[in-house]
């Protein structure tokens, strides 16, 4: 649908700006020396004050963006000071002070525009702006997408691409426990809902490369998220065109036990209606997870994180018309369907954890999960297709439409795939810490049982000839010559295997902060090791065994400026999962290694006040080696791998990202990055890989019109040049390496703060039950850009060319949106 004028309006007006007083929280529990909580000390800040309750914990809103000296004071104590702390609008710190007898403490927190500085390389992400932030897919890949080396061409599906990698190459944690990602996804649309639930997300952390020993063994990145421990009831409730949502959080009278419950349903027929393909669609999309904490001692926690989702996906494909090709030679395809997809996959996933601490420097604790999935894959598509020029007559009735047809064939895709995978973790960490000095170490036993059923196949036609692999047993000359060949699929895989993998990982890590010739230094050394058995049904066993050095150095000169320098790097190996052993005819190669990759990160981040306000200002450099690297290819999120350590490779690029308070009391970035990346395969020459995604640019901007400041807007802007790809299947790629179009995307988010921390109604006004109630709109792909993400080849019959017809995604959508919490 067309943007209304009025719409536009209103994004002219956001442009204003006006200093409003926005708040952030600093919340924690307080100690004495025997890490026992002291109930009635004063907590007090420039301008507000509030004291502890029987169990130590206290919570604080101070102004935000501006700097604030807080104070912990108690009779027999003396006072701790946390001086010139700045936080970003909305954020939540906490802090955990001891109050000694006898001395005076001034924490030593380093601080700076928009925070806690960080000096091992990890991004955070304030959780408002990721609930905020609009999107086909929003939440936390949503955001991620706008980071400098992140990218993603396709707005259904939650998966991203880092610095050059695949969407398996990135390590995802939810409180400590590793989330994986369906194993049968072939398209966005499939997908629904992304495992991480954005309203119970406390704190998010985010690292694109060079990470510590103690993550685990990836090539990319990891995303590291922690789900909110609450410390009141709250119930918060969202409803859009797309779906419901709902959460729930309580806390214990002795607040030593709470829990936060979510629940998701969503619905992406809005979105998927607004392609070209007319379809009867009926998805399912819904989940339910639950974290709950329990403090059994004041050194014993307990910790239950469970999850259960259930995508049940049924499309029903009917017609489909795409005009594409040039103004002067304008062509047209026309495609009708039958038959229907039947996907569904449900997945369990439960996790026990328990933390111990011993004493103030010693902490241990020990974790175990499950994970289960069963994944059904059913479909059969028949589809018929006209290719033909297009009627630019304006006052033909079938104007727009395909006239002059020159090519007409079919194609039959079924596929009958299941798909029972166990995942089973127990794994322990601990840690030790005196003065700066921070000594980790982890170990970890996995198990993995994958049975897995593949069957799917192919069938071309074309002039009613049915169309053969392009291979040498089935090379002929028809029509001229008859072939009496057997009939077989253009692309067919048939293959069961039934794997087991033992894997037995382990970390140690050594941290420290010190003070040289007036420079801060840290550094952190760890080491990291993992040996892993497959086995399985008529395969052989194999065995291997890798160890990876990591380490990371920043130093904070002894400037007038606020910069610190960091430098990171080490061996990065990727032990293969199933779908890496599985080649593309379906079957196991359990010899396959892992993948290794050498990073050097080189950064810089620089904070600094701009028009008053905080900015940063990060900067990185960064360089990959790879080596037995297992090639692979990627058609929309399906990635389908060669099983062999047959190739190797190189990433580049740099990356800058700005953020900060643009508009006073909101936090905006923008981020520009460029990526090379190209792979050698079996030494035929260094190509582009499926991933090289030269250039990308995110906007993230939030505002609000001066003269109704409860009107807020939130704008992303994405820009990725095209990624090497659409190329016919059985095709070589050292022969097809032609680009996708660029991909650009505009998503913008209006809504109404009826009520929050700021606005609030005496008791006799209808919206005083509320703590906050917000009614808006989002219009996705604002400027109805046609972004594309694979081709449709189709062949011409006058000229025995293919034409690569792009598959455009999703058109200009309006949702609408309300959210309250009582």
């Amino acid at each position: 649908m067309k943007c209304p004028k009025t719409v536009l309006l209103i994004l002219t007006l956001c442009l204003g700006k006006l200093t409003l007083a926005q708040t952030a929280t600093i919340t924690g529990v307080v100690l004495d020396e025997k890490n026992i909580p002291l109930a009635d000390v004063n907590v007090s800040s420039d301008s507000k004050g509030t004291y502890t309750n029987k169990d130590g914990f206290y919570i604080l809103q101070v102004i935000s963006e501006q700097k604030t000296s807080i104070t912990f004071s108690h009779i027999g104590h003396e006072p701790v000071v946390l001086r010139n702390l700045i936080l970003s609008s909305n954020e939540t710190f906490e802090f955990n002070p001891v109050l000694k007898e006898g001395m005076t403490q001034v924490d030593g927190v380093t601080v700076t525009a928009s925070g806690e500085k960080r000096v091992d390389g990890i991004t955070t992400i304030p959780p408002e702006v990721i609930r905020r932030i609009p999107g086909a897919n929003a939440g936390v890949e949503n955001v991620l997408k706008l980071l400098p080396g992140v990218t993603s061409n396709n707005e259904l599906s939650t998966q991203y691409s880092v610095r050059g990698g695949n969407y398996d190459e990135n390590l995802v944690y939810v409180n400590g426990i590793e989330v994986y990602r369906p194993f049968l996804i072939r398209s966005g649309q499939q997908e629904g809902l992304s495992f991480i639930n954005p309203e119970m997300v406390q704190n998010l952390e985010f690292s694109p490369g060079g990470f510590q020993a103690e993550y685990g063994d990836k090539l990319s990145s990891v995303l590291d998220i922690t789900y909110k421990q609450p410390t009141e009831f709250s119930l918060r409730a969202n409803a859009s065109l797309l779906g419901l949502s709902s959460t729930v959080e309580t806390i214990s009278q002795k607040k030593d036990l709470s829990t936060i419950t979510g629940i998701r349903y969503r619905n992406n027929s809005l979105l998927v209606n607004s392609q070209q393909t007319k379809s009867n669609f009926n998805p399912t999309f819904a989940d339910i997870q639950s974290f709950l904490n329990y403090k059994i001692t004041k050194n014993v926690t307990l910790g239950v994180l469970g999850s259960f989702s259930l995508n049940d996906y049924q499309n029903e494909p009917l017609t489909r018309q795409t005009n594409f090709g040039t103004l002067d030679d304008p062509k047209a395809l026309l495609v009708y369907y039958q038959g229907r997809e039947n996907n569904k996959f449900q997945t369990t996933q439960g996790a026990i954890m328990s933390s111990y601490r011993l004493n103030d420097n010693l902490n241990v604790n020990l974790t175990t999960s499950l994970y289960h999935t069963t994944e059904e894959e059913y479909s059969d598509v028949f589809a018929t297709y006209e290719l033909g020029a297009v009627d630019t007559d304006l006052s033909s009735d079938n104007a727009g439409g395909a006239i002059a047809t020159r090519g007409i064939g079919s194609q039959f895709n079924r596929a009958r795939n299941d798909l029972d995978a166990l995942i089973f973790n127990i794994s322990h960490k601990g840690s030790y810490s005196k003065n700066a000095r921070l000594l980790e170490w982890g170990a970890t036993y996995s198990h993995e049982d994958i049975r897995d059923q593949l069957r799917e196949s192919e069938f071309l036609d074309s002039l009613g000839f049915s169309v053969r692999p392009p291979r040498s047993e089935f090379q002929n000359n028809q029509p001229e010559d008859p072939f009496e060949g057997p009939i077989v699929p253009f692309d067919g895989v048939s293959a069961q295997n039934f794997i087991q993998t033992n894997r037995f990982s382990a970390f140690t890590q050594y941290s420290n902060k010190l003070e040289w010739l007036g420079q801060h230094i840290y550094y952190n050394l760890g080491l990291r090791a993992q040996h892993w058995t497959v086995s399985g049904k008529d395969v052989g066993k194999s065995a291997h065994t890798i160890v990876s050095p990591r380490g990371q150095f920043s130093i904070k000169p002894n400037w007038d400026l606020d910069m610190l320098f960091t430098l990171a790097g080490g061996l990065y190996q990727q032990p293969p999962m199933y779908r890496e052993l599985r080649d593309q005819e379906g079957m196991v190669q359990t010899d396959v290694k892992a993948q290794k990759s050498v990073h050097t990160v080189l950064g810089n981040e620089y904070s600094f006040l701009l028009w008053n306000r905080p900015f940063t200002l990060k900067s990185e450099v960064y360089y990959k080696k790879l080596n037995s690297v297992n090639p692979y290819t990627l058609e929309d999120v399906r990635i389908r791998y060669a099983a062999a350590n047959n190739a190797k490779a190189y990433a580049y690029g740099a990356e800058i990202r700005m953020n900060g308070a643009f508009v006073p009391g909101t936090e905006s970035w923008v981020s520009l990055g460029y990526l090379k990346t190209e792979e050698n395969i079996n030494d035929r020459g260094y190509i582009s890989r499926p991933t090289d995604q030269r250039l990308n640019f995110g906007v993230l901007f939030q505002d609000y019109v001066p003269n109704i400041p409860n009107l807020k807007m939130y704008l992303n802007l994405v820009y990725n040049t095209g990624l090497p790809g659409g190329s016919p299947s059985y095709a070589d790629p050292y022969n097809f390496q032609n680009r996708l179009r660029d991909y650009r995307r505009a998503d913008l988010g209006i809504s109404h703060i009826f009520v929050d921390a700021e606005t609030t109604y005496p008791k006799n006004h209808w919206l005083h039950g509320f703590k906050e109630l917000n009614i808006g709109f989002e219009i996705f792909n604002l400027f109805n850009n046609q972004n594309s993400i694979t081709n449709t080849w189709v062949r011409d019959v006058d000229s025995k060319r293919e034409y690569a017809v792009p598959n455009f995604m999703t058109s200009r959508v309006l949702n609408l949106k309300i959210g309250t919490r009582f």
